[in-house]
């Protein structure tokens, strides 16, 4: 991570396991035939939310970007499973005591299109990214509709992120 022109940069590394931990799981799709049991860690703290999948498809963007928001879900993982995308981009900070995200320790990862992640509970990350070409994602959560479901934070202090 750099400061360079008053706007804090962060370098997107490849997405590993390891490096992800802090933030949650990754997962590789199967290559052959088979079945893929990466037992993470889904979480619901709500009696009363749903189990929802959506599917999305997004459009890509060039980096470096600039991120001016950054979202959680305080009750709920959030799995992103990718159907048909070549790269996406990852943005995750920590959270702090205070309950905000700790943009000093801002991380950014690049996964490929055969990757998926898992969000834990109440971890701040930026908007689904795809780099290149048009992303489709399945993305699982527990919802019940109300504001509680996810929270946006527009940043005062914007970063831009750039690919390795």
């Amino acid at each position: 991570m750099q400061i360079t022109t008053g706007l804090l940069r962060v370098v997107a590394q490849p997405l590993t396991a390891e490096a992800f931990a802090p933030f949650g799981e990754t997962f590789t799709r199967p290559s052959q035939v088979g079945r893929l049991d990466p037992h993470l860690l889904l979480q619901n703290r709500r009696p009363g939310a749903r189990a929802m999948v959506t599917l999305i498809r997004v459009s890509p963007k060039q980096v470096p970007i600039e991120v001016t928001m950054l979202e959680r879900h305080p009750h709920s993982s959030q799995t992103f499973v990718p159907v048909q995308v070549a790269r996406y981009l990852i943005v995750v900070a920590p959270k702090l005591s205070g309950g905000g995200p700790d943009l000093a320790r801002v991380q950014a990862f690049v996964a490929a299109g055969n990757q998926g992640v898992n969000y834990h509970v109440d971890t701040w990350h930026h908007g689904l990214t795809a780099l290149d070409q048009e992303g489709e994602f399945a993305v699982f959560m527990w919802n019940d509709g109300s504001d509680a479901d996810t929270e946006f934070l527009p940043l005062s202090d914007h970063f831009v992120v750039q690919a390795p």
